[in-house]
């Protein structure tokens, strides 16, 4: 499994990178460097780019695998049909946990795990951490929310799209919550099947099978998450396209505890940012909700596994694994 020096030296590189690689548990060891590059074992190829996903002209020149296959990057790929494409978003953490899952839950019995293809920009996760904290009031001003041009970041999540679909891709996947709220705009045009954390979640409550809490009440689904990413809606819009009657965090709610709990976090207070999320996780659930969905990493790696809370919420980012999973399965299948 991955440990932290893999993180550590994912955050040394000083361009986006792209891993192609097929990995066995067994030899998923990384060691930090000094040098600012990214180790990586046998059966992975390292590539740098730029934010189009081209090859820098230094690159294209060198012995590397890169040029010794062709000096274009999308002649390199992975032939297999079960090739996942994953987008990093606005935290590196929350894609080595995605792919963590991903590598172990897809391994059989210790044998290969799915192969895949991991883009992570930088100049992206800045993007995508500007946008979210443009929705936070005393990080940013309403000058700064309102006149955001997102431009910038769709076209640079359609770019890794791209590219990531040119290295052999066959299903793409994004373990970003806020990378979603561009889902239509990125997708257009995709070759291959592009998962929706929405939908992915969405579905696996529909196929629980839930009860309602209180007798002739529709079925209630909570969501906590930040201000960007409930302003976006897409959970509420998948929800709902299922049939759940989704609740959200009231404004004062929402005033008093999320944003608050937020800030405490960007200060680096975790008590208090704890105390906070429990606070609005239990004002969510006393509104008779079957689950919340916790659509923020920051949040659910606020309580310790065994809170009683915790076990009443969703880690949409799961459903995804499990979604990309089932895929592969469903390919290899033949159906």
């Amino acid at each position: 499994m991955f440990d932290g020096s893999m993180a550590m030296s994912f955050h040394s590189l000083r361009y986006p990178f792209h891993i192609l690689g097929n990995v066995r548990k067994h030899r998923i060891l990384y060691r930090t460097k000094k040098i600012p590059i990214l180790a990586v074992p046998p059966s992975s190829t390292l590539l740098q780019t730029d934010e189009s996903g081209n090859l820098p002209d230094s690159k294209k020149n060198s012995g590397s695998v890169a040029a010794s296959t062709s000096s274009d990057s999308a002649s390199l790929f992975i032939s297999q049909t079960t090739t996942v494409g994953i987008i990093g978003g606005a935290s590196v953490d929350s894609t080595i946990n995605f792919l963590n899952k991903l590598v172990q839950w897809s391994s059989k019995d210790g044998e290969d795990s799915l192969p895949f293809v991991l883009c992570s920009d930088p100049v992206l996760n800045k993007q995508l951490l500007s946008h979210e904290r443009s929705y936070i009031p005393l990080m940013s001003s309403k000058r700064e929310s309102s006149s955001l041009d997102h431009t910038p970041i769709v076209g640079n999540l359609q770019n890794k799209r791209a590219f990531l679909e040119r290295s052999g891709a066959q299903c793409i996947v994004m373990p970003c919550h806020i990378s979603h709220s561009w889902y239509n705009e990125i997708s257009t045009g995709c070759s291959v099947p592009f998962l929706h954390i929405g939908e992915c979640v969405a579905r696996e409550l529909k196929n629980a099978k839930l009860k309602p809490l209180e007798a002739g009440s529709p079925l209630r689904i909570g969501v906590l998450a930040t201000n960007a990413t409930l302003t976006a809606g897409f959970y509420q819009e998948k929800l709902q396209r299922e049939g759940f009657e989704v609740v959200l965090p009231d404004k004062a709610t929402m005033e008093h505890t999320v944003i608050p709990a937020i800030e405490a976090l960007n200060r680096k207070d975790m008590e208090g940012a704890r105390n906070l999320l429990r606070i609005a996780l239990q004002v969510l659930l006393v509104r008779a909700v079957n689950t919340v969905i916790l659509a923020s990493d920051d949040m659910r790696d606020l309580l310790p596994r065994d809170d009683p809370l915790l076990k009443k919420c969703i880690d949409p980012m799961d459903a995804l694994v499990r979604s990309t999973i089932h895929w592969a399965q469903s390919v290899e299948k033949g159906t």
